[in-house]
Order: structure tokens, then C-alpha cells, then sequence
């Protein structure tokens, strides 16, 4: 199921819902959402207790349960940690996150895995300007992947969390040093329950 598909233009479907709600962002004829980031814009809880950042755009719906979510993603880098992110979220100090995002001058895949502080991990560079992005859930148990074309698949992260079976589910726009960037995410796809290990992608 995309759920962008019951969106237009400035109009969300009644299964959708904004987090930092951005004063520029729209729906297109292609079923892809457009953010602008505002300035400062993250989702981060630093380690050293110095900062904690949840300013960043976040669109999301409620998903009970095991499920799946796609989404393909693009970013305008202008500057450092500008971000497209597939984001779940069970409270303000419990959520993760997997990011196409830039990162050393190039464009990367990273993963951040908060339990009260977050666990920052750099997976390497994207081989492509607009990725796919998956995140699965089973359990407490949950998988990132990345892929540069939405058939061939590579593991990002594989990690647990102690959660509530309902949570948020859905995509970020992040520039945490920066003057905002524009993102677009291609589709949002929700699949419900999951089969196998988590870990691999079926085709």
C-alpha cells in the first residue's frame, strides 16, 4: 500500500499526520512528497548529554505489529548531515532512523539507533542520487536496508528495541547544520507483517 497515494498537493490522507509540521512542503502528480528542511532541522540526542535536537519534519502514520516500509528518496546537499530519512519512532527518546544524507562531501547511508541516546553509524556511500530506503520490523527485532536500484538489497543495520506493538512509522527531512535542503520521497509503501528473517529481502 503507498500511502502518499490518497495525498495532494497541501492535503494529507486521514492516515497521515506531521511531527514539526514544515511551512513548505507538498505532494505531487507522481505520488512523491516534497520537504523543504528548515534550518537546524534533526532528530538526535547526543551521547555526551550536551544536545538534544527533535526539531526535524517528521510525516508518519501509525502501523500496529510486524510490517515493511519502501521509500526511494532524494536530497539536495548543500551542506554537511543534510538528510532524507525512513524514520520509526516509538517515543521522544526511543526511535530510529535510516538516512540517505551527506556526509564527508559525498552522499551516504547512515543509520541512528536511539535508546534515550543515539548510536550513530556511518554504512558507507550511496552508489546513486536517489536510493531506495527499507526499514522491517518483527518483534522487538528490526532491519535497515539500502538499495541503488529497489531489487538488489544490502543489510544497513540489524538491531533490537523494546517497543509498544503500535508505532510511528514514516519519513524525516533533516539539516542539522545547515540553512535547509530540499527533499523528495518517491512513494511511501507499507507492507503489514513480515515473514523469514528480517535480515535478507525477498524479491
Amino acid at each position: 500500500m503507498n500511502v502518499f497515494e490518497s495525498c495532494s498537493e497541501k492535503t494529507l490522507s486521514s492516515e497521515l499526520q506531521w511531527l514539526n509540521e514544515p511551512s513548505n512542503w507538498s505532494f505531487n502528480g507522481d505520488y512523491s512528497l516534497s520537504v523543504t528542511a528548515p534550518a537546524i532541522a534533526d532528530y538526535f540526542i547526543d551521547p555526551s548529554g550536551e544536545t538534544y535536537k527533535a526539531s526535524a519534519p517528521y510525516l508518519y502514520t501509525l502501523i500496529k505489529g510486524d510490517f515493511s516500509i519502501v521509500t526511494r528518496v532524494s536530497v539536495e546537499m548543500k551542506q554537511q548531515y543534510d538528510s532524507g530519512c525512513l524514520m520509526l519512532m516509538a517515543d521522544d527518546r526511543n526511535w530510529a532512523k535510516v538516512c540517505f544524507e551527506f556526509f564527508d562531501d559525498q552522499p551516504s547511508i547512515l543509520s541512528v539507533v536511539t535508546r534515550n541516546t543515539s548510536d550513530d553509524c556511518v554504512s558507507g556511500q550511496a552508489e546513486v542520487q536517489q536510493p531506495y530506503l527499507r526499514a522491517a520490523r518483527s518483534g522487538n527485532c528490526f532491519a535497515f536496508h539500502y538499495s541503488p536500484d529497489g531489487q538488489h538489497w544490502k543489510l544497513v543495520r540489524y538491531f533490537g528495541m523494546d517497543c509498544p506493538a503500535e508505532l510511528k512509522v514514516g519519513v524525516a527531512a533533516q539539516a542539522p547544520i545547515s540553512e535547509g535542503c530540499l527533499v523528495t520521497f518517491e512513494r511511501l509503501t507499507i507492507t503489514a507483517g513480515t515473514s523469514g528473517d528480517i535480515r535478507t529481502v525477498a524479491l
